[in-house]
């Protein structure tokens, strides 16, 4: 009877038993495919042109991946000899650690194996609770087991050595020994990978950075423990013993561009695992420009707070600088590709990007685009413009009244009557008939208005429509830049004169590459607009060379290195800005207040963005000593030299007849 009543029992406990672990590997299926087909979240690295780390950007786990071919022996070595030493014998379990973890570690202070494998870590890591349950345990053997069927011994090693945290924000191996110690894996020292693998157990407390002595004391006992296995040798073992590794502490987390790396995500949402799918950005973008163009934007900020203060002392008045800021991008005149951006002078105090997203009145920035607009029509650089004072009635000016609080540049003080506008220069004074390569020279407003009169309003509205500008005013006030556009667009238009002819489109992204290594975009390097002839806008380039030889931008001008551009200034000193060009390289600079309140008295374009230009090329060419000096002169372009003063022309805009007579005529 007895016996019969126990046979009954252990069988009922059987089929408990079988039941239980039925209802575990039922209900352990789609743990195990949340394991087999884990991919961890991967960190978007962006770098500069020399692929050099600009920013690693990530949502909630920093990571670098390294596929298992990447990962050196002594790495796996060292893990085993620490997490599971049989690994490559058991099948997920191994009894004989859970036996000496069921006996609390009878051989106390030596390093010992707990009682889970590293499948069973990886396991409970992934899609388990870290509750100590019997259900919790059970369902972790039953999905060990099934894992170690589905995937093999190094596929489970590279899964675990990218999941495991290593303290300091750093997930995976490959992340650590960058973050730790600046390596490659490869590179990486017994007592370096000692270090790391110390890590899994304790990150916080064997964190090499805020805990080195600890963190070498537990490396020496592994190096201890892969000795005594016969894993390294006595040579090997020394060594070891007496390195002292340095370690960084730095944080990989590091961004040297902030209002890059916001453009570049912002041009890259149709990504949707842009910062979790492991992507490599390559920007044009290069951190040694980046830096020279950063310093310039700042010293040119402390330079206008200088001024402010001292005007500001002797009236007793207080230096308004909360809304001051500023912005500057460099681009490449031939490619356009963007060297240099700059959104802002303090981006932990202001995170609006300036040189994209503010829309700014251009002033007279806008003026060679008039000029050229007469070239091309056949007007020449010594064509005579008239200087003098007018007067536009309502309706040929049609200008609203917040309109004209706003339309004027350093050159220009405007008188507004109910119905009549009229333009003044900056000096207050008229010079007569001029040529148009004095006009522009000295950024005479008058004639600029005059000249623009005299081609035809409609076609200077329409031909700058056809170079792109938007919302242009459909008034006279055209010719002083009313109008309002964002520094990188400056870049885009201003490329028309850095090419000579051909506008190009600022480009920050190189290429894109994906987890597996694929190039899945590519920068498109022919995408030149042609808008004039080269020949046609070196008439312009060259006057704008003069501008800062000889005119308003003379501040911007660089010892060693030819340099064109432009100044200008919204009324009352609220926008001040340079678009200037070396024969390789295009740079534009604003500055403002963020409210749209004036900067300061004097604050000009000229005054204010072109030193910073100088300031940039100055330093530049300390980098960059081989830079391209001086301007080519396009073919079918001629020289005539007239009163002294030298004149470029063409076929299309040829001298006006003159009995003067003419010196050193060139033709190149």
């Amino acid at each position: 009877m007895n016996k019969k009543i126990f046979l009954t029992a252990f069988i009922l406990i059987i089929i408990f038993v079988v039941g239980i672990i039925s209802i575990a590997v039922y209900d352990t299926q789609s743990k195990v495919i949340q394991v087999v087909n884990y991919k961890p979240n991967i960190a978007l690295k962006i770098l500069d042109r020399k692929d050099r780390l600009i920013a690693n950007v990530f949502e909630n786990e920093f990571r670098y991946y390294a596929n298992f071919d990447e990962i050196p022996p002594k790495v796996i070595e060292t893990l085993l000899a620490v997490e599971d030493t049989m690994f490559f014998e058991h099948s997920g379990i191994n009894l004989d650690a859970i036996m000496r973890a069921m006996l609390k570690n009878i051989k106390s202070g030596g390093l010992n194996e707990g009682g889970s494998t590293i499948t069973q870590q990886l396991v409970k890591n992934i899609s388990l609770t870290k509750d100590r349950t019997i259900d919790r345990k059970l369902k972790e053997a039953v999905i060990t087991l099934q894992v170690e069927k589905l995937l093999n011994k190094e596929e489970i090693l590279e899964k675990y050595l990218n999941y495991i945290f290593l303290g300091n924000g750093f997930y995976g191996i490959k992340t650590a020994a960058y973050g730790y110690f600046d390596k490659e894996l490869s590179n990486l020292t017994l007592k370096e990978i000692a270090m790391l693998m110390a890590l899994p157990k304790a990150p916080s407390y064997y964190n090499p950075i805020t805990n080195f002595q600890a963190s070498i004391a537990r490396a020496n006992t592994i190096i201890e423990r892969l000795y005594s296995l016969g894993w390294i040798d006595k040579n090997e073992y020394e060594t070891a013993l007496k390195e002292t590794p340095k370690v960084y502490n730095k944080t990989l987390t590091q961004n040297l561009a902030p209002y890059i790396v916001d453009e570049v995500l912002k041009q890259l949402t149709n990504i949707k695992d842009l910062k979790t799918g492991g992507y490599i950005v390559k920007l044009n973008i290069d951190l040694d420009y980046q830096q020279v163009a950063q310093n310039a934007l700042n010293n040119g900020y402390n330079n206008i707070i200088k001024r402010l203060d001292s005007r500001n002392k002797k009236e007793n008045k207080e230096t308004n600088i909360e809304s001051l800021n500023g912005a500057i991008v460099v681009t490449q005149s031939k490619t356009g590709n963007i060297l240099a951006l700059v959104g802002g002078i303090d981006y932990t105090k202001s995170n609006f990007n300036r040189a994209t997203q503010a829309k700014r009145q251009f002033g007279s920035t806008v003026k060679p685009f008039i000029y050229q607009i007469a070239f091309d029509m056949g007007y020449s650089q010594a064509t005579l413009i008239s200087d003098v004072a007018r007067s536009f009635g309502q309706k040929e000016v049609d200008l609203t009244k917040s309109q004209a609080l706003q339309q004027n540049d350093e050159d220009v003080q405007r008188e507004e009557e109910e119905e009549v506008w009229r333009p003044k220069n900056y000096t207050r004074s008229f010079n007569g008939l001029v040529p148009l390569k004095k006009a522009l020279r000295l950024s005479l407003n008058l004639a600029t208005v005059n000249l623009v009169d005299m081609i035809g309003f409609r076609k200077v509205y329409n031909e700058m429509n056809n170079y792109g500008f938007n919302n242009i005013p459909q008034d006279m006030s055209i010719a002083l830049g009313s109008f309002v556009l964002s520094p990188l667009e400056a870049a885009k238009y201003y490329s028309i004169f850095a090419n000579y002819g051909s506008m190009v489109e600022p480009k920050i992204i190189r290429s894109i590459i994906n987890p597996n290594n694929e190039e899945i975009f590519k920068q498109d390097e022919s995408n030149s607009t042609l808008i004039t002839e080269p020949s046609q806008a070196y008439l312009t380039i060259d006057i704008l060379k003069e501008v800062v030889n000889t005119g308003t931008g003379y501040r911007a001008k660089t010892p060693g290195i030819e340099i064109a551009g432009k100044t200008g200034t919204s009324n009352q000193n609220i926008d001040s800005w340079f678009s200037g060009f070396s024969p390789t390289l295009q740079v534009v600079v604003w500055y403002g207040r963020d409210d749209n309140t004036p900067i300061g008295s004097n604050e000009t374009g000229g005054v204010i963005s072109a030193p910073v230009v100088n300031d940039f090329f100055k330093n530049i060419l300390k980098i960059e000593p081989g830079l391209k000096r001086n301007f080519d002169i396009p073919e079918n372009t001629y020289k005539r030299t007239i009163n002294g003063i030298e004149y470029y022309y063409t076929d299309k805009s040829k001298l006006p007849n003159t009995n003067t007579n003419f010196d050193n005529e060139f033709i190149f």
